[in-house]
């Protein structure tokens, strides 16, 4: 079966079966076959590629035992009705404890600036230390941004612009990307290594109002990494912001 989450991290990484192959001292077609025939690696090369591509070895592979056979195992969850019963400490968790990456996926995103003032500083902090920043937003000429602000009611594209305001001063960090997407989004998207928080969106409904998921990767779950390979896919066809 392809392996979808490597194929996608390594054009999120701009790399191909050679050059990922010479990080991971392997030639370009084994790396193919990882790709087509999603085979397993042994450990230290999947923690040469990981280490290339700052993502956990187990969210590229999981090992035939933890392989969901009839029911998905177990995997830490909870749902929260709406964005308000969210506990803080879980927005500024998100931004200061990641060690290998952090990902958001977004249109404008404004209400996670407002929840920690000092995330604009953690993130460079985060950046200094090594941590993958990638952060999403939607191209406020998209039609797509258009039209979600037409089903809420809002001035989207306006929210979209101030949200680029305020990280105005990343542009350009080391170890910080943006990028502005077009993509019809059904959740917002918060991975911070393996922890996230999915608030989804219900035509009808402001993004406030809809109900927000936290999602912990386990071994032999999958949600996790449902909604991880949404955000790679995402990553991919966005734009860089500059």
């Amino acid at each position: 079966m392809k392996n979808v989450q490597l194929e996608t991290a390594m054009h999120a990484a701009g790399l191909n079966p050679a050059t990922l192959g010479e990080a991971a001292q392997v030639d370009a077609k084994t790396v193919e076959r990882w790709i087509r025939d999603g085979r397993i690696p042994r450990a230290y090369n999947q923690w040469a590629v990981s280490k290339v591509l700052k993502v956990e070895p187990s969210y590229l592979w999981q090992s035939p035992a933890d392989l969901p056979t009839q029911s998905p195992g177990p995997q830490e969850s909870h749902l929260y009705a709406h964005r308000g019963l969210v506990p803080h400490h879980l927005w500024t968790d998100l931004v200061r404890g990641p060690t290998t990456s952090f990902s958001v996926l977004v249109y404008a995103g404004l209400p996670w600036f407002e929840v920690d003032p000092g995330v604009l500083d953690c993130l460079r902090l985060r950046a200094s230390e090594g941590v993958r920043i990638r952060l999403a937003l939607g191209d406020p000429d998209s039609p797509v941004v258009a039209r979600r602000g037409e089903e809420e009611g809002i001035d989207m594209a306006a929210r979209v612009r101030n949200s680029l305001r305020i990280i105005e001063p990343l542009i350009g960090h080391p170890g910080i990307e943006v990028r502005l997407h077009a993509t019809t989004l059904y959740a917002s998207l918060y991975i911070s290594d393996t922890d996230l928080l999915a608030n989804h969106h219900i035509l009808g409904t402001p993004a406030a109002q809809a109900p927000v998921l936290h999602v912990r990767r386990s071994p032999g779950g999958f949600q996790f990494d449902r909604y991880a390979r949404s955000f790679e896919i995402a990553w991919h066809d966005a734009r860089t912001y500059e």
